[in-house]
């Protein structure tokens, strides 16, 4: 096995960070259009800190197929589930061609496939279907909950409900809706800030919080998360150019958790 760079000299400051295959402290890296080499270049440097790799919105459909298809193997064989954004089931779902999009996500090489309705309406009897039709075909089910548009908020006694039965029909994960760019839609204000309170409201109704993958592009709010639940908290919609800087968020080699930890040591 490969030894990192300064083994026996340098210990995490902040201990406990799960290891891959995991359940808990998953990266799921936001792709809005990374070519081959680049990818094989992240896998090289981060496959050990990245879990999930979404194609995002419908950006899948661009690609040349034997293009996409070396992509996602490179990912596979690197441990990497990929699948494409929820978005582009929306689009399946409304076209009516659910059957033959699972087919061809299959013949594609995607691993994992995400069932949400942040656009288009998908009654709860409907998304359970979605969810079993997934796992059926082979898939492992990530959903999400939250709407795209942040004048459609959900009572947080839906999300509690949309959460728990997700889970009952099979889902891997729960994605917590913030978007691309983190603002002004789920627990982040306009300005990006976490909304304290509203994390604590989600995190009431949910069985586990491990059950849950909060959308968090931006630094301060991976840094609230991380702070508020612990270095093995599921993130979302991590740029790619952020994975190790997250990573050292993680493990307290970053300003902001390493002075925790070392004031935390000095109690």
């Amino acid at each position: 096995m490969p030894q990192k760079a300064w083994a026996s000299v340098i210990r995490m400051p902040v201990p406990g960070r799960s290891r891959k295959p995991r359940t808990s402290g998953l990266t799921m890296v936001i792709d809005k259009g990374i070519g081959l080499r680049l990818t094989a270049d992240i896998v090289e440097i981060a496959a050990a800190d990245i879990d999930v790799i979404k194609l995002t919105f419908g950006t899948s459909a661009f690609y040349d197929r034997d293009l996409l298809k070396k992509k996602n193997e490179l990912l596979t064989a690197s441990g990497i589930e990929v699948m494409p954004g929820g978005t582009f089931l929306e689009v399946a779902v409304w076209q009516g061609v659910v059957r033959e999009y699972l087919k061809r996500a299959k013949a594609l090489g995607f691993s994992a496939i995400e069932v949400s309705d942040g656009t288009i309406a998908i009654d709860r009897p409907r998304r359970k279907d979605l969810i079993k039709k997934s796992l059926d075909m082979g898939f492992k089910v990530i959903t999400e909950v939250g709407k795209k548009d942040p004048r459609e908020v959900l009572p947080v006694a839906l999300i509690h409900q949309l959460i728990g039965e997700d889970m009952e029909t099979g889902a891997f994960k729960v994605i917590i809706e913030a978007r691309e760019a983190g603002k002004g839609v789920g627990i982040f204000d306009q300005e990006g800030r976490t909304r304290k309170d509203e994390v604590e409201n989600i995190i009431a109704g949910a069985r586990d919080v491990n059950d849950l993958i909060w959308e968090a592009p931006l630094k301060n709010q991976q840094q609230d998360l991380i702070l508020r639940f612990g270095p093995n908290v599921n993130l979302g919609n991590i740029p790619h150019e952020d994975i190790l800087a997250l990573e050292a968020l993680r493990q307290g080699v970053r300003g902001d958790t390493l002075k925790k930890a070392y004031l935390d040591s000095l109690k």
